[in-house]
């Protein structure tokens, strides 16, 4: 096949940007392109190129502008403090963002211990403020990350509040449900300890802790940010929760206060109340849940 009709090809299934990449970094022709499912924001494909080579690509029609651009900022950030893996980031542009491809295998014998240690050691990569350098996103939704200096200000307005106006405005909280949220926020001083500002992954549920090809732990699709460890942790038990193995092995290097897994719900409205925007009333019923045992 001559080389400009195997182009027109490839250019018919990925973005025409991605085929130049490959070809001008010398990873050759796309000879493979296999869907990949799990996602239900984006699509994901995993490519093979006729040098060999894999790469990871997602891809999106609809995604809001730069979401792809803080995605990759995210992964850079989490990537640089070496303390768990995260794939490389190697192209991004509005609807698609191609990256190492994992290759993960099954989970090695220490994969939950090595986890928990990772992840404390990524979270004593601390900063003086809460925030990010951009604001970015939690799936699809919006995620503001304004630098501030007080943890219970970032975390009820650009957390708590920000969820419960947006959904409001789309008509799925009530009034009196909002001023629920008022006033959960309003005693977080008394519901939460002091917390530094660590660097998170801010989306840590079970379909995002990830594995390499020697089945070591990983991380993907991060919504990465200074913000409260604690909150990390408590989606860890939101959506498939985590061993107990992890926790412990979490707390050989990093301290926790007393009664963390009771505080988790509150950390857990955030994103119950981002899958009722992102999703309808099916999670309600789990808001309101939260709510009544708080507010």
């Amino acid at each position: 096949m001559m080389a400009v009709q195997l182009y027109d090809m490839i250019e018919d299934i990925l973005p025409a940007a991605v085929v130049e990449w490959l070809i001008q970094n010398n990873f050759g022709w796309v000879v493979e392109k296999h869907s990949v499912g799990g996602g239900c924001i984006n699509h994901g494909a995993r490519i093979l190129t006729s040098s060999g080579q894999k790469f990871f690509i997602k891809t999106n029609d609809y995604s809001p502008k730069d979401m792809f651009a803080r995605e990759a900022e995210g992964l850079t950030s989490l990537r640089s403090t070496d303390s768990l893996y995260v794939p490389e980031s190697f192209l991004y542009d509005a609807n698609f963002l191609l990256m190492e491809d994992l290759n993960p295998a099954g989970r090695n014998r220490d994969y939950w211990p090595e986890f928990g240690r990772g992840l404390a050691a990524l979270h004593n990569h601390t900063s003086p403020q809460f925030g990010f350098a951009h604001d970015n996103y939690i799936g699809s939704t919006a995620q503001p990350n304004p630098w501030m200096a007080d943890g219970y200000q970032f975390f009820g307005q650009h957390r708590l509040m920000f969820q419960a106006q947006l959904a409001a405005r789309r008509g799925r909280l009530n009034p009196s449900q909002v001023k629920k949220v008022e006033q959960i926020v309003s005693n977080l001083n008394d519901l939460v300890p002091f917390q530094p500002a660590s660097l998170i992954h801010g989306d840590l549920w079970s379909g995002n802790a990830s594995s390499d090809q020697l089945g070591r732990p990983a991380l993907i699709d991060p919504a990465a940010h200074y913000g409260w460890a604690e909150a990390e942790l408590a989606m860890t038990a939101l959506f498939g929760s985590f061993p107990d193995v992890f926790y412990q092995a979490y707390m050989e290097i990093r301290h926790l206060e007393p009664g963390f897994r009771q505080r988790f719900p509150i950390y857990n409205l955030y994103h119950l109340l981002n899958h009722l925007n992102l999703f309808g009333e099916g999670y309600l019923g789990e808001v309101l849940s939260v709510l009544g045992q708080f507010s």
